[in-house]
């Protein structure tokens, strides 16, 4: 019998193209299962075949578990290590005790059994085969011919005998899908399942539409023009935004194509999904107003600290700034990562007006000065007692109205309602020469107070790899830092 396994296994090898040493496993596999239907199917069962000879031998076994295990299950596959030692048996937890066992026939085992196990190994590994030939193609758009459809999503055969699934929740919603339609995807990637490796392609991500438009648009590929972002509600809109490299490029155009002739071919392909092609600015609220179109901006008022910004448009075009089901507001978020607050310019004016008079409020109240000296600091742009504190007195005493001793007097009137407020708090404050270090800001200048660095002396004591503790700090700015914390030092050796 040991050369009619050689024979199979030669046979099968040549046959389906795999390796040798697969159908080896796969032979192992099928006499396990046969010893296991003889003697009991409790059993855990190992068969070694001599990989030269044909010959096989047959071994019981059982795993060695701790003697502390929740998951011991069952005596007749596992045995405990204190029981393992006391029959003079030198394991370790997690090594296995065999015994020697009677061989089956390999001619008269289960044929069945034996044929489907061989036949998914096999399965198996023309699978895998097919697929790596995929997993550099992760990124990239491919096309394929509809197989099938079922509840799992849309099968494409891609030739080969590969295949690829369009999950459900990855199709373009309410398309249409034929049996033997040609249909493009973005390979997302390659999925492990129970059955061996899947090809995942999409059709609602949002890199799909930019695999379209490097396709459709050869200037993206020249990097005459560079997509800046994305975003997407698959079926119904999209947004893309884009500059160019060059200063004699029109990148919308260039994108749109010649009677629109370019985005019209993605809009195709995307089921009529409208594509509005956003002109990229590094001035973040002129990105924002064209990321609005088709809607006209009025209006903005950034907020920085919170990345979000007031939005005002005519009353009568609300509506369409918003868009249906607040898309275009949504879209154009996602597309510049700011929050976008959409109101008439009425309701824009309001809240400035409401939060200017808050503001208002609070510095007659904490800094105890009339209306007309808390006017003039809204006017010039502060908003907080932070900025009122700490602002380099350079800059306060730009302002006409006020002079040296007014400067000095409100920087002093807000640290004390700062520290009031802190010690109100329990909250660690920074000291002066910290706060007005160079290179320093206020968040970190109280992140490093937290931290009980509280001054320019304490920071200066600091190393590198301490700084490299605080959220998005990195070593060069930890070591510029820490040298500017430290010249004090050389200026008094000096």
């Amino acid at each position: 019998m040991n050369k009619e396994i050689l024979y199979v296994v030669d046979a099968v090898s040549n046959e389906k193209n795999v390796s040798k040493g697969l159908i080896f496993d796969a032979v192992e596999t099928a006499l396990a299962m046969a010893t296991r239907k003889r003697f009991g199917m409790h059993m855990d069962v190992r068969v070694a075949v001599n990989r030269n000879t044909g010959d096989y031998d047959t071994y019981r076994r059982w795993l060695v578990v701790d003697d502390e295990d929740p998951n011991f299950e069952s005596p007749e596959r596992q045995i405990l290590l204190s029981y393992a030692h006391s029959r003079g048996l030198d394991v370790e937890v997690g090594e296995y005790i065999e015994e020697k066992i009677e061989s089956v026939e390999f001619g008269r085992i289960a044929a069945q059994t034996a044929k489907q196990v061989i036949v998914a190994k096999v399965r198996e590994a023309e699978r895998e085969k097919l697929v790596s030939s995929y997993r550099d193609k992760v990124g990239q758009l491919i096309m394929g011919t509809v197989k099938r459809v079922d509840r799992k999503g849309v099968f494409l055969d891609l030739g080969d005998n590969a295949e690829a699934l369009i999950p459900r929740e990855e199709m373009i919603p309410r398309e249409m899908v034929h049996n033997s339609a040609r249909m493009r995807g973005y390979l997302k990637e390659i999925r492990q399942e129970q059955r061996g490796p899947q090809i995942i392609v999409s059709r609602s991500d949002v890199n799909f539409l930019i695999e379209l438009m490097k396709l459709e648009v050869p200037e993206i590929n020249q990097e005459m023009i560079d997509i800046m972002g994305a975003a997407r509600d698959p079926g119904s809109r999209a947004k893309v935004a884009v500059r160019a490299n060059l200063p004699n490029i029109d990148p919308v155009g260039a994108c749109v194509g010649m009677r629109g002739s370019r985005i019209q071919t993605v809009t195709t392909e995307l089921n009529g999904e409208r594509v509005d092609i956003v002109l990229w600015n590094e001035d973040i609220a002129t990105y924002v107003m064209n990321a609005m179109a088709p809607a006209e901006v009025l209006s903005i008022v950034v907020d920085e600290d919170k990345k979000t910004m007031d939005i005002g448009v005519d009353k009568d075009k609300l509506s369409q700034a918003i868009g249906k089901g607040g898309q275009n507001v949504r879209l154009a978020s996602e597309l510049t990562g700011w929050t976008l607050n959409v109101m008439s310019v009425e309701e824009a004016e309001a809240k400035t007006e409401a939060e200017q008079q808050a503001i208002l409020e609070l510095f007659i109240s904490r800094l105890d000065v009339d209306e007309e000296v808390a006017i003039i600091l809204v006017e010039e742009g502060f908003s907080t007692l932070e900025e009122v504190a700490y602002v380099p007195r350079e800059e306060f005493l730009e302002i006409e109205a006020f002079d040296e001793e007014i400067v000095n007097e409100l920087r002093e009137r807000a640290r004390t309602a700062l520290l009031t407020e802190a010690i109100a708090k329990d909250t660690p404050i920074p000291a002066d020469d910290l706060l007005t270090m160079k290179g320093m800001d206020k968040e970190l200048a109280y992140k490093l107070a937290e931290m009980g660095v509280r001054t320019m002396e304490d920071l200066a004591e600091q190393s590198v790899d301490e700084l490299l503790e605080i959220e998005g700090m990195d070593k060069d700015r930890a070591a510029q830092l820490i040298m500017t914390a430290r010249e004090p030092w050389f200026s008094e050796s000096a």
